[in-house]
């Protein structure tokens, strides 16, 4: 199987480090709507770079004094969420893709004594709108194991059958990418930053903590 395109901003110098480290600053992290932003900054930019992939067509847009020709999308995107975590990340991504439809998923982590990890992925809530011939783009800001991403693309086939999917995520670790690489879904990879490895808890390492709750406050 050929491996899929990925993009990390982290590979090459910018303004998006600087964002990168902040996310992972526990004295920054402190201060949530500043979490927030970055995460949504993230998302800006990874929507730019993942918009270049789109299929376009030309227009003639009028203006006051002529027209201009313009190479606008074919389709507009459909925007998928991983709740509660993916919800700055995606507004990132619709700040830029506007007249984007959404769609959002409820998924956490079980104990299951069954499991190699000790835990499995239940999906509670799915909000999907039609992704027929659509580019389908999926949310998660830490893609730790790949687990709950392997376990959407395999579902969304009820919803239609996407032109393009990507996935966008803030940091990820590489057990994930392997495993999303296994699932025999094509798709693009676009992250902020691959990290080292997962832990025993198959959190992400270096990684920045639990992006839900360092976005919304400490869930029960």
């Amino acid at each position: 199987m050929n491996e899929s395109p990925h993009f990390a901003l982290s590979k090459t110098p910018s303004i998006a480090n600087k964002f990168l480290a902040e996310l992972r600053d526990p004295s920054i992290q402190k201060n949530r709507m500043r979490f927030r932003k970055n995460l949504e900054r993230i998302g800006e930019i990874l929507a730019y770079e993942l918009s270049k992939t789109f299929v376009y067509q030309d227009h003639q847009i009028p203006t006051p004094l002529g027209s201009s020709a313009t190479a606008l999308p074919s389709h507009n995107p459909v925007l998928v969420s991983v709740l509660r975590a993916g919800l700055p990340l995606h507004q990132g991504v619709l700040n830029y893709f506007d007249h984007a439809d959404s769609g959002f998923i409820g998924a956490y982590r079980r104990s299951d004594e069954q499991d190699q990890q000790g835990f499995s992925i239940q999906l509670d809530y799915e909000s999907m709108p039609d992704i027929q011939d659509r580019p389908f783009i999926l949310i998660d800001p830490m893609l730790a194991t790949g687990r709950t991403l392997v376990k959407i693309l395999q579902g969304i086939t009820a919803y239609g059958t996407p032109s393009q999917i990507h996935i966008v995520a803030a940091i990820a670790a590489p057990e994930g990418i392997a495993n999303l690489e296994k699932s025999g879904v094509p798709f693009s990879l676009w992250m902020g930053a691959i990290d080292d490895h997962l832990n025993s808890k198959a959190y992400i390492v270096p990684g920045l903590g639990d992006a839900g709750d360092l976005s919304f406050g400490i869930k029960k």
